[in-house]
Formats: structure tokens, sequence, C-alpha cells
């Protein structure tokens, strides 16, 4: 498949382009300049980033350096993970200090990354309520949670929960997660929704994008958003692999694609910290 004017096809859930640029790598991270320049050139107007990506400044040079007016952009970005920033006290800092180095005042999201390390509900939470109240962020919400971990939070932040971002593609299908979300009428944005390129030798995924003249990237695209309340971040470093993951929201899954895609019995999980709250 081949793209065709992107632009016309960034559907939005509540704002939320439902396509973003992921951007975690953990070498080159000044790559993510001219990547999210690129990014924003082929037609993305959704991207994300994180305090322990030590990337921010390189996004937010992209971002001006692009033509795209910066209120064009949906922003995104994380703290908290599991070691930074090492105590509750810290968060407010650690949330002005992303947007010092993404040198912007708000940000369209910004998340908790981890519910580990530091984290706990009624210590941490109401820094991210102080910064959607003091407008330096729009939305808030979270990362890598369970329902039950959902649930708690919920009930601690005033601010309303925006988003949940964890892992998600056809190996591992989060089915409790999305139906959280869809419950609860929050996106669920999915990470590695390729599984790191080990959705590719998958054959029922090589099948449907054999029958749609497709790529397995696209169809493992086009699986993860014909869920309703659910977007996703793939990774991309070329202006070809851009193209080609935009060109996703372009391919129509029929029911017979979906279910076939459902009933692959693999399972893969490609992160999986030991302090991953799945682990405990």
């Amino acid at each position: 498949m081949k793209p065709t004017h992107p632009n016309t096809h960034l559907m939005a859930l509540d704002a939320m382009p439902r396509l973003g640029l992921g951007t975690y790598s953990d070498d080159n991270r000044q790559q993510w300049r001219e990547n999210v320049h690129t990014a924003l050139d082929v037609g993305f107007r959704h991207v994300d980033t994180a305090q322990v990506y030590e990337n921010e400044t390189y996004v937010g040079q992209g971002l001006r350096d692009s033509a795209v007016d910066r209120g064009e952009v949906f922003l995104a970005t994380k703290t908290v993970h599991h070691d930074v920033p090492e105590t509750a006290e810290q968060v407010p800092a650690a949330i002005d200090g992303c947007l010092d180095r993404l040198d912007v005042d708000t940000v369209d999201l910004l998340y908790v990354h981890w519910p580990s390390g530091i984290y706990d509900h009624e210590a941490v939470l109401p820094a991210y309520d102080d910064a959607y109240d003091a407008g330096k962020t729009r939305r808030v919400g979270v990362c890598n949670f369970t329902p039950a971990l959902l649930d708690e939070a919920m009930d601690v932040l005033d601010a309303p929960l925006f988003a949940h971002q964890a892992e998600m593609h056809p190996l591992l299908p989060q089915d409790d997660l999305v139906a959280h979300a869809q419950e609860h009428d929050y996106q669920f944005v999915a990470y590695s929704p390729l599984g790191k390129g080990a959705v590719f030798d998958v054959p029922e995924v090589q099948d449907v994008a054999e029958k749609h003249d497709a790529t397995p990237a696209q169809v493992s695209l086009a699986w993860v958003l014909s869920h309703d309340n659910v977007a996703a971040i793939p990774k991309a470093s070329s202006r070809e692999h851009m193209e080609q993951n935009l060109a996703a929201l372009e391919l129509e899954l029929d029911d017979e694609d979906v279910e076939l895609i459902d009933s692959i019995e693999r399972r893969h999980r490609e992160i999986d910290p030991e302090h991953g709250p799945w682990n405990w």
C-alpha cells in the first residue's frame, strides 16, 4: 500500500490523532530531532516521548524546526519511571524538567510512566492534578497499569483520566485493558504495536497482508486501530517506514481478517521488566 494524502486520514480521538510517532531508542538520541521533523513533514501530528528516553530536548528541537504549527501537534511525555525521580516530592520538578527540555509551556498529555518505584497513587497523582490545574498539561494519563491500578488512579485523580498507554499488538491483545478503556471512555494508546517486529513472521498476519497487498506492519497497526478507543504509537526512523505506517490508516480489515488475527494463540510480551505490575 502507498500513502495518499496522509493528513486527511489523521482521525482524532478527542483531539488525539489515532496514529502517533513513538520515539524511544537506547542510542543516538540526537536522531529524534530529524526524525520528528520528518514525521511532521510526512503527516504525523502526534509525538510521544518521556523523561527517561533522554531525548526530549531533540524532540522539542524537531518540533521547532518544522513548519507545522505547534498548536497542530499533539505532544505527550512521561515522568515517574521506576527509578526517576527518586522521591514523590521531586515529581513537580520532574514535570517542569520535561517542559523545559521540550521548550514548551504545556504538553497535550502527561503520563505516569510506571506504577512502580516511588509510585504511590496518593503521593504522586496530586502532582499531576496540580500540573493539569496550572495548565502545564491539557490531559493526564498513565502507562503500564493493571485494571485494578487504573481503578485506584481514577479514584484519586481529580483530573479526568484521558489515556492509558501499554504494549499491544496481535501477540499481546490486552483484551482486559482495552475493555476497561472502553467501559470508562478513555483512550488506550498501544506502544510497540508491531511487537518490535515479532508480528512480521506470524502466518495469520502474513495471510491478511497478502490478501490486502499490504505489509505485516500495516496489518498489525490496522488490527490495533480496529478497536474502539485505541490509538497506536509505532516507532519509525525512516521516511519510508513513517509513510507506510500512516498508510495503515487506509487499510480496512473485514470481520474475517479480525477474527483470523484474534485467533492467534501465540503470545509474546516485548517489554517485560521485573517492575512491571503484571509480574507482581
